[in-house]
C-alpha cells in the first residue's frame, strides 16, 4: 500500500471516528440516559417502602430518595397511581409535605409525568421570560413529547400554550417558540443532502450574501426549527463558507435583545446538545445567578435520555467529572439526591 493511499485510508477512518465519539453511543441498556428501568420492579413493595418512609416519626428522606432515583419516571406513575389505590392519599402532595426547600423541588419533579414536569417549567419561564429555558424543552423534545406538553398545559393552566405564547413574547423569539411547538423538526435519516444544504444556506445568507442589511427572520425561523441538527451544523459550516461569517456573529450583527438571546440559544443547542446542557449545569452551581430550579430541571429531564452524553461534555469542558462537581459544591439530602440522578464518577 502507497503512503499516499495509507494517509487517505487513515483520514477517512479519522473522519469516520471523529462523528462516532463515545458520548453518542447508547449504553448496554440502550440508552444513553443514566435511569433505566428497575429490573426487580414490584409495586407493591415500593409503595410499602414509601409508606413506611413518610409514616413515622421522622421522613426517611435517604430511603425515599433511594427509591425515586432507581425507578424510571413510568415506574414512578406506576407507583404513584398504586400508592392512591391503596392509601387513598396523593402521594406528589405527601411527599410536598414531607420534603422542603430545594429538595423538595427534585422529589416533585421526579413524581411528576416528563410532559407534566415540562409544562410546569414552560409555565414558570414564561412568567419569567426566560428565553434560554423554553428553547431548552421546546427543541429538544420529540413531536409526540411536544403534543404531551401541549395537552398537559391546557389541563393543568386552563390555557392554550400558543395563546400564552403570543401574549408573553414578541418577535423574533415568539416566532421561533411558535414555530416550535409544531413539532416540525426532520428525523436525521443518515443521508446527507448537499442540495438542501445548499438551499438552506443561500435562504440563510440572503440575496446579498449575508450582507442584506437585515436578517431574514422568516427564513431563520423556518430552517433552524424544522430541519435536523444534523443538517443544520453542515449548513452552518456552509454559512460560515460562503459569508465569511458564523451564524453567531450574522446574529450578533442583526439582532438585538431577547431576540439575539433567543438566536444564540437555539445554535448552541443544535451545534452541541449535550455541551448545552452541561455548560447550563454548571453556570447553575457557578455562574453569577445559581440557579437550582435549572439543575434539577436538566438532571431530571435528561436522566433517561442523555445524560451519559452530558456527562462526559462536562469533564471534557471543565476538567472535572459532574459526580465529583456536584459531590464538591452541594451537600446533605439535596446533594444525594442530584447525585441518584447523576448516578456514577466518569474516571
Amino acid at each position: 500500500m502507497s503512503l499516499v493511499n495509507g494517509i487517505e485510508r487513515r483520514s477517512l477512518v479519522n473522519e469516520i471516528l471523529r462523528h462516532l465519539p463515545l458520548a453518542d453511543k447508547t449504553a448496554v441498556w440502550g440508552t444513553l440516559g443514566t435511569i433505566r428501568p428497575h429490573l426487580n420492579f414490584e409495586v407493591e413493595k415500593d409503595v410499602q417502602t414509601l409508606l413506611d418512609a413518610v409514616s413515622g416519626k421522622g421522613v426517611e428522606y435517604v430511603t425515599v430518595i433511594d427509591l425515586l432515583t432507581n425507578r424510571s419516571n413510568e415506574q414512578r406513575q406506576q407507583i404513584a397511581e398504586e400508592f392512591l389505590n391503596f392509601t387513598k392519599q396523593d402521594l406528589l402532595k405527601t411527599l410536598e409535605a414531607a420534603f422542603s426547600g430545594h429538595l423538595e423541588g427534585v422529589i416533585t419533579g421526579l413524581l411528576k409525568p416528563a410532559a407534566q414536569f415540562d409544562a410546569h417549567e414552560i409555565n414558570l419561564a414564561l412568567k419569567g421570560l426566560e428565553a434560554d429555558t423554553l428553547l431548552e424543552i421546546l427543541s429538544t423534545r420529540t413531536s409526540q413529547q411536544l403534543r404531551e406538553i401541549l395537552s398537559c398545559y391546557k389541563h393543568d393552566f386552563s390555557l392554550d400554550l400558543e395563546k400564552d405564547i403570543t401574549s408573553q413574547t414578541s418577535g423574533f423569539l415568539q416566532g421561533l417558540l411558535h414555530a416550535l411547538i409544531k413539532g416540525n423538526r426532520e428525523r436525521y435519516s443518515g443521508v446527507i443532502d448537499y442540495v438542501l444544504i445548499r438551499q438552506d444556506t443561500q435562504a440563510l445568507a440572503g440575496p446579498g450574501g449575508g450582507d442584506p442589511g437585515r436578517l431574514d427572520e422568516s427564513e431563520w425561523i423556518r430552517i433552524l426549527t424544522e430541519r435536523s441538527p444534523q443538517h443544520l451544523n453542515r449548513v452552518f459550516i456552509w454559512y460560515h463558507k460562503m459569508t465569511g461569517l458564523q451564524v453567531e456573529e450574522a446574529m450578533k450583527k442583526y439582532l438585538e435583545g431577547k431576540a439575539l438571546e433567543a438566536g444564540l440559544t437555539l445554535v448552541s443547542i443544535l451545534r452541541n446538545t449535550p455541551l448545552y446542557f452541561a455548560t447550563k449545569l454548571y453556570q447553575a452551581v457557578k455562574g453569577p445567578e445559581t440557579s437550582p430550579r435549572t439543575l434539577a430541571r436538566i438532571l431530571i429531564s435528561r436522566s433517561e435520555t442523555d445524560l451519559l452524553s452530558i456527562r462526559s461534555e462536562f469533564r471534557k469542558h471543565y476538567g472535572i467529572s459532574l459526580y465529583s462537581f456536584l459531590q464538591a459544591e452541594m451537600n446533605g439530602n439535596y446533594q444525594t439526591a442530584l447525585l441518584g440522578l447523576c448516578r456514577a464518577e466518569d474516571l
